[in-house]
C-alpha cells in the first residue's frame, strides 16, 4: 500500500513560499495584534461621516489600508490550513483569523450604515460631482445599490459581529472533510491494495482506467460520505435557511435575488444559463455517454464511469519544467507582460503542488494584495495537470494585472466573470498543443481533455447550480432542507440530464456532499458563465488575432471596475442573450463528433 506523506515530509520546492507573506510565524502574530489595535482607531469616524466629503474620503482610505493588511493576515492562516487541515495549530490560527474578521466586518458594517444614513443624494453627489472620489466610484455605486436592503445600524453591526458564526457551515464542511472523514482501503483488478481518501478519489481513482479499482473506490467513497449524510444535510440546510432569512430581512424577493445582487447579475441571465445549457447540452453528453459505454465495454455506465479514460494506454506525461514551457509558449499570444507574470508564478514558488495528508482537495488561486497570487493544485506529471495549472495561472494573471492597473477598490470581481480568465488559458494551451500535432490519437486525446473541462463546468458545476436553484425554491416555500431532500433532488436532476444513459445510483445521489461551492453563494453556475465567455474569446483570438487579444487584455486590466456583463461585452460577448451560450454548446458537440470519428 502506497504511503501518503505528511506535510513535513514533502519537498519544500513543491510547496508555496508563504515567507513572501510573513517571514516568520512571529511576524504574522505581531501583525495580527497590530490590526486589532488599528481596528479600534476606526472609532474616530463613528458619528462623524455626516461632517462632509473630506472625512468620508479619509475614512475610505484608512479602511482600504486596513483591508489590505487584514487580507494578508487572513490569507496566511487560510493558506496554512489549505496546506494541512489536520494540523491543530493551523486550525487555531484560522479560527483566530475568523474571529478578527468578525470584528473587522462589524466595524465596517457600522461605518457603512452611517454612510447609507446620509441625506438622500449625498452619496450620488460624491460619486458624480466630486473628483476626489474617482478611485472609490465603484464602491459608492455598490453602497448606493445596497441602500434599499440595509437594516438598522445596530442590526447591521450585530449581523457583522456574527459573521464567523454565519459562515460556519463552510468551515465545518471543510474541517470535517479534511480532518475527520476516513475511507476503507480499496483493491484493484489484480487484488493490490491502495489507500483511499477524498483527494485520492477525486484526483486519481475517479479517472482510473481499471474499472474494478474505479468502482471499488466509488463504493468506498460512497460509504465514507454516507456516514456524514445527515450531518452534511443539516449543514447545508443551515446555509440555505440562513440565506432565506437574510433575504427576507433585507427585503429581497428571494435568497436567489439577494445572492445575484452581490454578483451584479440579473435573474434573467441566471435562469438563461441554466435553461439553455441543461436543455441543449444534454443530447451531446448523452451521445458521449453512449460512446463511453461502448468503448469501455461496459454493460451499464455508472456515475463513477463518466470520467474514465477512453484510451488509457495513451496518457501523455510531462515534467513540471516541460509543463511550464508549454504554458508559456501557448500564452505568448497574450504578450510579454502577461507571460512575464506567468513565468514569475512558475519560478518563484507561487504554487503548492505537493500531495500530502490534510491538504485541501481540488485547485484554487488566491490573490493576496500587496504580495502575489498563491495557487494550490496537486501535480501528477501529466499533460492533464498541465491544463489544470494553466487554468489556475489564468486566475493569477488576472489578479496581478488587475492590481497593477486598478485602484484597490476595483480589484474585486464578480463570481459571474471570475472563471473566464482562467478557462481561456486552458483553451489556449490545448489549442497550441493541438496545432503542433498531426497524430490522430493525440488530437482525440486533446478533444477528450476539453470535453472533461466542459463536463466539469457545463455539466458537473451547472448541475450543482441547478440543485441550488431548486433547493432555494423549496426553502422559500417552507420546505426544510434535509439530506433526503438533497439526495432525492440531486437524483432527479441527474436522471433528467442523462436520460437513462447513466445509471444514477446511491453514490450519484450523494454528489451534493462533494463540493464546498454550496457554501459560497451562487458559485457553481458561474463556471458556465466563465466558460461561455472564454469559449467566445478563444475563438475570437484564433479568428481575429491581435485585435481580439487587445480587447481581452483591456478586460483583464479592468478588474472589477465594471459589472461582469459589461466586462463580457468589452470582450465582445453579450451574456444577456443566448447566442454565445448556444455557440459554446455547439463547440461541445464538435468535440464529441471528433472523439466519435476516432473510435
Amino acid at each position: 500500500m502506497k504511503k501518503r506523506l505528511t506535510r513535513a515530509e514533502v519537498s519544500a520546492e513543491m510547496t508555496w513560499k508563504l515567507e513572501d507573506l510573513f517571514a516568520r510565524e512571529e511576524d504574522w502574530e505581531q501583525e495580527f495584534k497590530a490590526i486589532g489595535v488599528a481596528l479600534s482607531k476606526l472609532d474616530k469616524y463613528q458619528g462623524k461621516l455626516k461632517e462632509g466629503p473630506a472625512i468620508v474620503l479619509d475614512c475610505f482610505k484608512d479602511v482600504e489600508t486596513l483591508i489590505k493588511r487584514f487580507s494578508q493576515v487572513m490569507s496566511y492562516a487560510s493558506l496554512k490550513l489549505a496546506g494541512d487541515g489536520t494540523d491543530p495549530a493551523n486550525q487555531t490560527a484560522m479560527g483566530r483569523a475568523g474571529g478578527l474578521g468578525a470584528q473587522f466586518q462589524a466595524a465596517i458594517a457600522s461605518l457603512r450604515s452611517e454612510l447609507i444614513a446620509l441625506p438622500d443624494g449625498q452619496l450620488e453627489q460624491y460619486l458624480h460631482e466630486d473628483g476626489r472620489f474617482k478611485d472609490f466610484s465603484r464602491l459608492l455605486e455598490k453602497i448606493i445599490a445596497d441602500k434599499p436592503h440595509v437594516l438598522h445600524p445596530e442590526a447591521e453591526k450585530s449581523l457583522a459581529s456574527l459573521s464567523e458564526v454565519l459562515d460556519s457551515p463552510y468551515m465545518v464542511y471543510e474541517r470535517s472533510k479534511s480532518s475527520d472523514m476516513s475511507f476503507a482501503p480499496i483493491e484493484d483488478s489484480q487484488g493490490k491494495s491502495y489507500p483511499m481518501s477524498f483527494a485520492l478519489y477525486e484526483e486519481d481513482y475517479e479517472i482510473s482506467p481499471d474499472t474494478v479499482l474505479r468502482r471499488n473506490a466509488f463504493a468506498s467513497f460512497t460509504k465514507g460520505l454516507k456516514a456524514y449524510e445527515n450531518t452534511y444535510g443539516a449543514i447545508w440546510g443551515t446555509e440555505v435557511k440562513k440565506n432565506v432569512v437574510l433575504a427576507r430581512l433585507r427585503k429581497f424577493a428571494s435568497a436567489t435575488h439577494m445572492l445575484l445582487h452581490e454578483q451584479e447579475v440579473s435573474i434573467e441571465a441566471y435562469h438563461t444559463l441554466h435553461d439553455v445549457i441543461l436543455k441543449e447540452l444534454s443530447p451531446h453528453m448523452r451521445r458521449y455517454a453512449q460512446l463511453r459505454k461502448r468503448v469501455l465495454g461496459l454493460d451499464k455506465l455508472l456515475y463513477c464511469d463518466i470520467e474514465a479514460p477512453l484510451d488509457p494506454e495513451f496518457a501523455p506525461a510531462t515534467s513540471l519544467k516541460q509543463a511550464g514551457e508549454i504554458i508559456l509558449k501557448s500564452l505568448a499570444v497574450l504578450g510579454q507582460e502577461y507571460t512575464d507574470i506567468i513565468g514569475q508564478g512558475l519560478n518563484n514558488r507561487w504554487l503548492d503542488l505537493a500531495d500530502n495528508i490534510g491538504k485541501s482537495t481540488g485547485a484554487f488561486c488566491a490573490t493576496v494584495p500587496g504580495v502575489h497570487p498563491y495557487i494550490l493544485a496537486t501535480w501528477t506529471d501529466s499533460l492533464r495537470t498541465t491544463l489544470t495549472l494553466a487554468h489556475e495561472l489564468g486566475h493569477a494573471g488576472h489578479g496581478v494585472l488587475t492590481e497593477r492597473y486598478q485602484c484597490f477598490a476595483n480589484t474585486g470581481y464578480s463570481k459571474f466573470f471570475v472563471e473566464a480568465p482562467s478557462t481561456i488559458n486552458e483553451l489556449l494551451v490545448a489549442e497550441q498543443i493541438k496545432s503542433e500535432s498531426s497524430d490522430p490519437r493525440m488530437l482525440c486525446w486533446l478533444d477528450m481533455q476539453m470535453l472533461q473541462t466542459y463536463h466539469h463546468n457545463f455539466v458537473r458545476h451547472l448541475i450543482e447550480g441547478e440543485l441550488q436553484r431548486r433547493t432555494y425554491v423549496l426553502a422559500e416555500q417552507g420546505q426544510p432542507i434535509t439530506a433526503s431532500v438533497l439526495s432525492n433532488t440531486q437524483g432527479e436532476i441527474l436522471e433528467e440530464f442523462w436520460g437513462g444513459e447513466v445509471e444514477i445510483d446511491e453514490g450519484a445521489r450523494l454528489t451534493w456532499m462533494r463540493q464546498p461551492h454550496y457554501y459560497m453563494g451562487l458559485y457553481p453556475y458561474s463556471y458556465s458563465a466563465g466558460l461561455t465567455v472564454a469559449t467566445a474569446v478563444a475563438r475570437a483570438i484564433k479568428e481575429e488575432g491581435r485585435h481580439a487579444v487587445d480587447r481581452w487584455l483591456t478586460v483583464l486590466k479592468a478588474g472589477g471596475s465594471k459589472p461582469p456583463v459589461e466586462l463580457a461585452k468589452m470582450a465582445g460577448v453579450d451574456m444577456t442573450r443566448p447566442e454565445a451560450i448556444l455557440k459554446a454548446v455547439d463547440y461541445v458537440g464538435e468535440l464529441v463528433e471528433g472523439v466519435e470519428r476516432y473510435f
